[in-house]
C-alpha cells in the first residue's frame, strides 16, 4: 500500500502523502490539511503515512511499541497520521476518514502551540479549543457522543 510519496507545496508548508490509502479515502487531503492549519494558525509540514512508519517512530522516540493516530515533532514542526489508526477510529466512532482527518491536524496543531491532555483540565481545554475550530471548519464537535 506504499506510495512512493509526493509532495504537495501548500502555503508555506509541505505535506507529503506516501499511503496512497489517504488520497482514496480524502481526496481533498491537501485542501482539508491547509483549511485546518490556517484555522489554527499553525505552519507545518504534515506526512499522511502508514502503521508501521508511525509505529517506528512512536517507539524511537516515545518508547511505545504500536501505531498512533498522530504524531507531532516540533522542530522543525511537523504533524505525522497513521492511515490504519485514522481508519479504525473513524470506523469505530462513526464519522468519516476526511472528517476526522480534520480532526487530527486541528488537534496536532494545538499540540505545537502547547496544548495537551494528560490532565482532566488540559484535555478540557485542548477538547474546547478543538471543538471552537473545527465549527469553524464545519466539522462536528468530535466530543459530543463520547
Amino acid at each position: 500500500m506504499d506510495d512512493p510519496g509526493s509532495t504537495s507545496p501548500h502555503g508555506g508548508f509541505e505535506i507529503v502523502i506516501t499511503d496512497r490509502r489517504w488520497r482514496a479515502h480524502v481526496p481533498d487531503a491537501v485542501r482539508r490539511i491547509g483549511r485546518a492549519l490556517a484555522a489554527t494558525g499553525c505552519s507545518a509540514s504534515v506526512a499522511l503515512t502508514d502503521d508501521r512508519t508511525v509505529k517506528a517512530l512512536n517507539f524511537r522516540d516515545r518508547g511505545k511499541n504500536k501505531p498512533t493516530n498522530v504524531l507531532t515533532y516540533e522542530q522543525p514542526p511537523e504533524i505525522l497520521l497513521a492511515f490504519g489508526v485514522v481508519a479504525r477510529e473513524a470506523k469505530r466512532e462513526r464519522k468519516s476518514i476526511a472528517r476526522h482527518l480534520s480532526h487530527l491536524i486541528v488537534h496536532g496543531a494545538l499540540h505545537l502551540q502547547g496544548y495537551d491532555h494528560h490532565h482532566p483540565g488540559e484535555a478540557r481545554e485542548m477538547e474546547a479549543e478543538e471543538t471552537r475550530i473545527l465549527a469553524r471548519l464545519a466539522v462536528p464537535n468530535p466530543w459530543k457522543n463520547r
